[in-house]
């Protein structure tokens, strides 16, 4: 339900994607050619990732089910536990909030090369916190408990990256290499492009 509702957003925004990433692409090009810096096809790839995220994230977030008339929402778990576990409401109000942003707690950890968990969770929250005041005035609800899920989805985002950068300072060497990821990368890509014209699928 989640991964239709973010294709669905793309299918919105993809003119604008396209312009914004070409644009973006040409001029990143252009910096290294011109600074000769040393060009690494993942890390670029990760950044595009990363960008692509944030206008997904909020074009869903100040998009999706605009309620015309708005509410507040300032007792913590009042619209979590008003939920049944399990149900479609559930997943798509809690989990989805959680989920939504667990690669944004992931992103920023990788760029900041955080080694504490207080930075992201102030990012994290001031982030979450302007989404909610935005949502107020373009005639959505402001509610405390989406802050919060969302907070804990980017908190999950930061064990993740803790997590895998462990895991990357065991492997061996050859698997730390830059040229390893960037062929990963590749395949990713390779993969994406296969689903997009239906030759393969990934029972979402």
């Amino acid at each position: 339900m989640i991964w239709k509702v973010a294709l669905k957003t793309f299918n919105g925004i993809w003119p604008m994607l396209v312009i914004f990433l070409v644009g973006l692409v040409t001029v990143r090009v252009a910096y290294i050619l011109n600074h000769r810096e040393k060009f690494c096809f993942y890390k670029e790839f990760l950044t595009l990732v990363f960008l692509v995220y944030i206008l997904l994230l909020f074009q869903l977030l100040t998009t999706t089910e605009i309620n015309h008339g708005s509410g507040i929402n300032y007792i913590p778990f009042t619209e979590i536990l008003r939920y049944e576990f399990g149900s479609t409401m559930f997943i798509y109000n809690v989990l989805g909030n959680i989920v939504l942003f667990m690669p944004f707690g992931y992103f920023i950890s990788y760029y900041i090369k955080a080694k504490k968990i207080t930075p992201l969770f102030i990012v994290t929250l001031l982030v979450s916190s302007s989404v909610e005041l935005v949502q107020l005035k373009i005639g959505r609800s402001f509610d405390v408990d989406d802050i919060i899920l969302n907070v804990l989805g980017g908190l999950m985002g930061y064990l993740l990256y803790i997590g895998l950068t462990a895991i990357k300072n065991h492997l061996p060497k050859f698997l730390r290499r830059d040229s390893f990821y960037n062929i990963i990368c590749i395949l990713f890509i390779l993969a994406c492009v296969l689903y997009y014209y239906k030759f393969i699928g990934w029972g979402f």
